[in-house]
Parts: C-alpha cells; structure tokens; sequence
C-alpha cells in the first residue's frame, strides 16, 4: 500500500484514516473480511484473527467456516488478541500526529454463563419481592444490552425474556410502579420469551398491569406496553382472549392510536386490534366499530407509510365483515376513493386487502352508491391493469365480480378510457 488507506463503502464515498497524509495503515492491523483497522481483535480455533464486529456478522449468517482459510470450524469460540490489539493502540499514539485517535480498549462481551447467572438471580429476587435487588440487576442488564448488539443478542438468546417475564407477573400485583416500567422496558427486546415467558406474560395480572400504563400519561411506558402486548398477541393468539377480558380495552386501544404517541406504536395498536378482531366474537369488533375506528383507520391510510397501509387495511377489512362495519364504511367519503387509490400503489398485499374491502363495501345491500363511486374515481381502469398484471386467485374473482357489477352503470357515468383498449360496453353481464 505506497498511499492512503482508503476503502470504497458500498454506496458510499471512500473512507480515509487521514486525509493530506500518506500513512499507511500495516496489513496485519486489517481485518481480512472488512480491510478496516480492527478495534477489538479476535482469533478463531484456525488462528487467524478477525476484528469482532466483522466475523460476528460472517457466522451470524450462517457461515460455518474460516473466511481466509475456508477450514470448517470445530468451535465459533473467539479468544481476544491482547498482544494485536496493544500493537494497534501503540500504533495509534505513535500517529497521534496524523490524526489517528487510540482504540478505546474493547469490552469482554458477556458469555452465556453469566447470562444464566443473571437470569437465576433476577428470578430468585422476584420471588422474594426484593425490590432493590431487582433494581440492580435490572440496571445491570439494561446496561450491559446497551454495550453491544452481541451482548443484547447473547441475553435473549439465553433466556433473558423469560426471567424478566416471570418478574413482571410478580411485581404486576405489587405497587412498584417503577420497577414493573423498568421491567416492561426491558422486554420490548427481549422476544422471543419461549413458552414459560409468553405463559408469566399473558397471566390476568401481567396484563391488567399493560392495560394501566396504556391508559397512562408516560408516553414511553404506553409506547412499551402496545409493543408488550404486540409481541404477545404474535407469539400466542391465546393471549387475545385475556386481553379482551379486561374492561375498556377496546377504548384504551383506540384512543392509544387516536393521540398517537409514535408511528411504530400506532402501528403496534393495529397488530394488536386486528388479532383481537379475528380471534374474538363479532361483538368485539362491533364495539371498534362503534367507537369510531373506521373513519381513524381511514385518516391513517391517507398519508400512511406502506407498513402503516397495510397493517390499517388488514383491520379495515376485518370490520368490514361486520354488517356495521361495512355501513360505517359506507357512509365515509373517504372509503371507496382510497380503497381505489390504493390498489396497485402500496404492495400487493396492500392490493389484495383493498380489492377485498371494496368487494364487502360496494356489492350487496346497499352497495350500488359505492360501485357508482368506484367507477367515477377510476376503479374500473384500476381493476382491468390488476386482472392485466395478474393477481391472487381470490383477488382475481373479486375483482371479477366488481368489475361485472360495475358495468351496469356504464350508461351513468362515461369513464372509458381508450388506452386500455378494452371497452367495457361488452364486457359480460
């Protein structure tokens, strides 16, 4: 290397040590996968020595073997290179004057040892009710998640979910309210829980205890609490019947989308709300209904992100298989014309959700307002392109079918467009 160290990030301009210098960085201070200098040196069983972040992420994907050697691993066990990184960081003085700042000394990641170690203690203090003791130990994971991606990965994958699950059942009956915060905090990362941590979680207590920080004032203690309750209605569809015990959850769950406290926890209430709609009775999801949640919904799918469409369009079309639900929707102008605005705009599972709502809004009982309005705001154009392009067998028959109901009101309203080249004055009654 007779110049500077450079190295072109993907999509990115080139990265220098030093720019108006000609240090060169020597080879062996690079890692072999990543050509950066290497911040916290580790060597593999095969003996060669690869900066942490960088073999991380080769044997996070799945890789079995030694990037430079290609020799399977008997082990993916890492030994810290003290002596490499001490060169490196005496390099770094030694260059001070080029602008090379010293390599902080790294971490020793933590093992799954003591990640099982925490998780006896913190489980142990619990049922003890030491309330100080789990604050510590609290303090101690949080930090320690907060370290690295390694550890946080290495906590959950070693059962910290499900400790921190069985503390939050246990302090859910106590007054603490700053520990059981601390708690839920905490298991926002901590999925998956495995099965003893979805069964503490979705105890009548645990959730009562989500359901008042919902209807709380701490805006990051509701944030936590819908995302709480997102990962749980996903790990076990069970626990939507526990939910929908609580007295007033419907309400709590819409005003927490109606004052929004973020974009992801709106979107966590519409995971939510459309698991209780598909796993309850139908008077469940009349009383959203009643509530007003067709015309939020509708207000989130005019400006909407496309995971925000989608999510908002599934629960649309879960009310919409309630006769009020369909005549609420009816009765919003706003219905049809996003419905038909949507198709073909967001994803295809966006499309199939909007084809599936206008065919329960516009075809039977008092349906015909919406085809009219359908055919005025171009859904038959947009209709014909999706049979075009090709669709899911279901989508396809419903759109079949709007698209032949549609055709009655040809005479009322002159929507043809030529450059489709279909005319819809034969298209099959």
């Amino acid at each position: 290397m007779s110049s500077l160290w450079r190295r072109r990030r993907k999509g990115g301009k080139p990265e220098e040590i030093n720019s108006g210098s000609n240090l060169a960085i020597p080879t062996h201070f690079r890692c072999p996968i990543s050509l950066e200098l290497m911040k916290d040196p580790v060597s593999l069983a095969t003996g060669v020595t690869y900066d942490r972040e960088s073999i991380d992420r080769w044997l996070d994907t799945g890789n079995t073997t030694c990037p430079v050697t290609n020799q399977v691993l008997r082990n993916s066990d890492q030994i810290p290179n003290h002596a490499l990184r001490k060169m490196i960081q005496d390099w770094c003085v030694d260059n001070k004057s080029h602008g090379v700042e010293r390599i902080p000394t790294p971490r020793i990641p933590i093992t799954s040892y003591e990640v099982s170690d925490i998780c006896s203690r913190i489980v142990a203090a619990s049922r003890g009710r030491h309330d100080i003791k789990c604050q510590e130990l609290l303090t101690k994971i949080n930090n320690l998640a907060k370290e690295s991606d390694r550890n946080r990965r290495c906590l959950v994958k070693n059962g910290i979910g499900a400790a921190l699950a069985e503390s939050f059942a246990h302090f859910s009956k106590q007054e603490n309210l700053n520990l059981q915060r601390e708690i839920m905090s905490a298991l926002t990362w901590s999925f998956p829980l495995g099965e003893g941590g979805v069964s503490d979680l979705k105890s009548s207590a645990s959730l009562r205890c989500m359901a008042r920080f919902l209807k709380g004032d701490d805006l990051s203690s509701r944030r936590d609490a819908i995302f709480v309750m997102r990962e749980l209605v996903i790990s076990s569809r069970e626990d939507v019947h526990g939910l929908v015990e609580i007295q007033g959850i419907e309400e709590t769950l819409f005003q927490a989308m109606k004052v929004p406290i973020c974009a992801g926890a709106t979107q966590a209430c519409l995971v939510v709300v459309r698991h209780i709609m598909m796993l309850s009775q139908e008077k469940v999801t009349v009383r959203f209904v009643r509530l007003g949640l067709v015309d939020l919904v509708l207000e989130i799918l005019v400006d909407g992100s496309k995971s925000a469409c989608e999510k908002a369009l599934a629960v649309l079309d879960e009310m919409c298989r309630t006769g009020e639900g369909k005549e609420r929707a009816r009765r919003n102008a706003l219905t049809v014309p996003i419905l038909v605005k949507k198709i073909l705009r967001v994803s295809d599972v966006a499309t199939e959700l909007c084809v599936a709502s206008l065919w329960k809004v516009c075809l039977g009982g008092d349906g015909e307002g919406g085809l009219v309005e359908a055919v005025g705001v171009g859904g038959f154009q947009k209709l014909l392109l999706l049979l075009q392009l090709g669709c899911a067998d279901k989508t396809k028959e419903k759109a079949t079918h709007l698209l032949k109901s549609m055709n009655v009101y040809r005479k009322k309203i002159e929507c043809f467009d030529s450059s489709f080249g279909f005319n819809y004055v034969n298209w099959p009654n």
